[in-house]
């Protein structure tokens, strides 16, 4: 199986708008594709991060941080167009988990990113552009897995992460792929 974008290197922030993901070769006996985009590293603290006059360190502690998960797609699809899932941030996050084609979405990282917040706060379902702080000493690596499953729905019902849905689709996984970009908004990084 092979999953690719068109639209990730481009040199504008994506204003909240899913990339253009394709596929290909899809194993025989899928029923439905599960998609998750991470980034492999913002900061483990978020103390320093955009504020003017400080830097985040290269070396500072770094976790993982949901971007978009999509369940339920249908793999005869072939692909995922730019902006099919909206094309604007949405205050408190864009609405789920019913999406276009039939799809579900599951919450992003934002969901906890803004729980403290009341003006962002929300289901923070959907795909959020990637935004990494812009005074970051690293460059973001940001991972889209797609999963090849044998079943027609996975098996979660209201709000779910990423987490929840590799459980779910344990034992069920026929092949999986992925591909990785790269991102900043640090101009000393360009």
């Amino acid at each position: 199986m092979k999953v690719f974008s068109n639209t990730f290197d481009d040199d504008a922030p994506a204003a909240h708008r899913n990339p253009h993901v394709a596929w290909s070769d899809v194993p025989e006996g899928t029923r439905s594709l599960v998609l998750a985009a991470v980034d492999m590293g913002i900061p483990a603290e978020y103390d320093d991060p955009n504020r003017t006059g400080r830097a985040v360190p290269a070396d500072m502690p770094r976790r993982e941080f949901d971007h978009w998960v999509l369940v339920d797609i249908d793999p005869g699809l072939g692909e995922i167009a730019e902006g099919a899932l909206g094309e604007e941030g949405v205050p408190g996050g864009k609405p789920g988990p019913e999406a276009a084609f039939g799809a579900r979405l599951g919450a992003n990282g934002y969901r906890g990113f803004f729980a403290g917040d009341p003006a962002k706060a929300g289901g923070r379902s959907g795909p959020d552009d990637p935004c990494p702080p812009r005074n970051d000493g690293l460059v973001h690596r940001y991972v889209f897995l797609l999963y090849a499953t044998d079943l027609e729905r996975v098996p979660l019902a209201g709000t779910f992460t990423a987490a929840d849905v590799l459980d779910a689709i344990e034992g069920h996984v026929l092949d999986e792929t992925s591909f990785t970009g790269h991102y900043s908004l640090d101009p000393s990084l360009a």
